[in-house]
C-alpha cells in the first residue's frame, strides 16, 4: 500500500503540472479527493483493514502524501488565479495614448426626439407644461374616463395589448396605452383647472405593420382647461403649431370628425409643405396633409377629471408625432424609425 501511495503522489504531482485552467484543476481534485470515488480517499478508507502496526506506518505515509498533494493543489490554484487576474487586468487596461475618437462616431438624437424636443420648446413658450405618463395604463384612464365605455366600437378600432393579473385587483384589465390621451383625466384630477399640458410619448396597438402602420409609435397629446375656453383658442394653437412646423404660409383646415372624448370634434389638415397646396405624391394630390385630431373636451371627460363643466371648458388635440417626423424628413416607411439601423439614423 505504501508503494501505491508513492505512485499516486507521483501521478498527482505530474498531472498538476499540465493543468491549464480551473476546470481541469477541479476535475483533478475530485479524482484524488472525491468523497465517493477519490483514489486517495479510497486508500484512506482501507486503512481500517490493516493491522495496528501496519496501519500506523501506512497511515503516516498516507497523511504525508495527502498534505503534499493538497499543498501542490493550493499552489496551482494561486498560480491560476494570478494568471486570471493578469488576463483581466490586460482586458481593462486603458490606453491613454489612444487618439480622440472621430466626432462622427458620437451619438445623436433620434429623429423622433428631435421633433419632440422642438415641439416641447414651442409649447413651453405658450405656457404648457410637459407631462410624462405611464406606458402601462389602466383600462379606466385609457378608455372609460375618456368617454369610451366597454361596449364602444372605438375600442375595436384601437385593438391593443392587454396585461392580465396586474395591480391590486387582478380582475381589472390593464393595457399598453393606445394613446397619450390617457394622461388627460389624471392631469385634471391632480392639477384641477386651469391647466395647460402636453403629453408626448410612446403608444402601442395591435397593428398589421406596413409602410404607414407600426405596433409601436409616438403621439403628442395636448389640452387646455379653464374658464371661457373656446374653439377659437384651439384653432389659434393649432395654427401656431402648423406654421412653426411647416412655415408661415401654412394654412389649417378643420373638418368635422367624431371622437368620443371631444364634442365637437375635428380632423385637422395643413397645406402640403412640399407642393404648397398644388397637389403631389406626398399629399395624394389633394394639397392637404392630415396631421392631427382635435375638439372641445366632452363634458363627461371633464366630469371624470373632477372639473365643473358649467364653469370650465377645455379643448384637446393629438398629433401623430411619428407621422410628423415622417413628413418633416420625407421618410417613406414608418418601420425605419424603430429598426435601430445606424445607416438610417446617422442621416439625421
Amino acid at each position: 500500500m505504501q508503494s501505491k501511495l508513492e505512485q499516486l503522489k507521483s501521478e498527482a504531482l505530474l498531472a498538476l503540472k499540465s493543468v491549464k485552467d480551473k476546470a481541469q484543476l477541479e476535475e483533478l481534485e475530485n479524482k484524488f479527493f472525491g468523497r465517493k470515488n477519490g483514489e486517495l480517499t479510497n486508500i484512506m478508507k482501507g486503512l481500517k483493514d490493516l493491522a495496528d502496526d501496519a496501519r500506523k506506518v501506512v497511515g503516516q505515509v498516507a497523511n504525508d502524501v495527502k498534505i503534499e498533494i493538497e499543498n501542490a493543489l493550493q499552489s496551482k490554484k494561486k498560480e491560476l488565479s494570478q494568471a486570471d487576474w493578469q488576463a483581466n487586468l490586460e482586458k481593462e487596461r486603458l490606453d491613454t495614448t489612444q487618439p480622440v475618437l472621430p466626432k462622427n462616431e458620437r451619438g445623436h438624437f433620434h429623429p423622433n426626439t428631435i421633433v419632440q424636443n422642438d415641439l416641447e420648446e414651442l409649447f413651453t413658450s405658450m405656457g404648457f407644461m410637459t407631462l410624462d405618463g405611464s406606458e402601462l395604463e389602466s383600462d379606466y384612464y385609457n378608455f372609460s374616463a375618456l368617454n369610451i365605455p366597454e361596449t364602444h366600437p372605438a375600442r375595436d378600432m384601437q385593438d391593443t395589448f392587454y396585461v392580465k393579473g396586474h395591480g391590486v385587483d387582478s380582475n381589472v384589465p390593464w393595457v399598453m396605452r393606445t394613446q397619450t390621451s390617457a394622461m388627460q383625466v389624471r392631469a385634471m384630477q391632480k392639477y384641477g383647472a386651469p391647466v395647460r399640458a402636453i403629453v408626448p410619448g410612446k403608444c402601442f396597438r395591435n397593428e398589421a405593420t406596413d409602410v404607414r402602420h407600426e405596433h409601436t409609435f409616438y403621439q403628442l397629446e395636448g389640452f387646455v382647461v379653464g374658464e371661457n375656453i373656446t374653439f377659437a383658442h384651439l384653432k389659434g394653437v393649432l395654427e401656431t403649431v402648423a406654421k412653426h412646423l411647416y412655415g408661415e404660409e401654412t394654412q389649417v383646415r378643420l373638418r368635422p370628425k367624431y371622437y368620443p372624448f371631444v364634442e365637437p370634434g375635428v380632423n385637422g389638415e395643413v397645406t402640403c409643405f412640399l407642393c404648397k397646396g398644388e397637389g403631389c405624391r406626398v399629399c395624394k394630390n389633394t394639397g392637404w396633409l392630415e396631421i392631427f385630431g382635435a375638439g372641445m373636451i366632452h363634458p363627461n371627460v371633464l366630469k371624470e377629471g373632477n372639473i365643473d363643466s358649467t364653469k370650465n371648458q377645455g379643448f384637446a388635440f393629438g398629433f401623430g408625432l411619428t407621422r410628423l417626423v415622417m413628413l418633416k424628413y420625407g421618410i417613406e416607411d414608418i418601420r425605419h424609425l424603430e429598426s435601430g439601423d445606424l445607416k438610417f439614423l446617422k442621416q439625421f
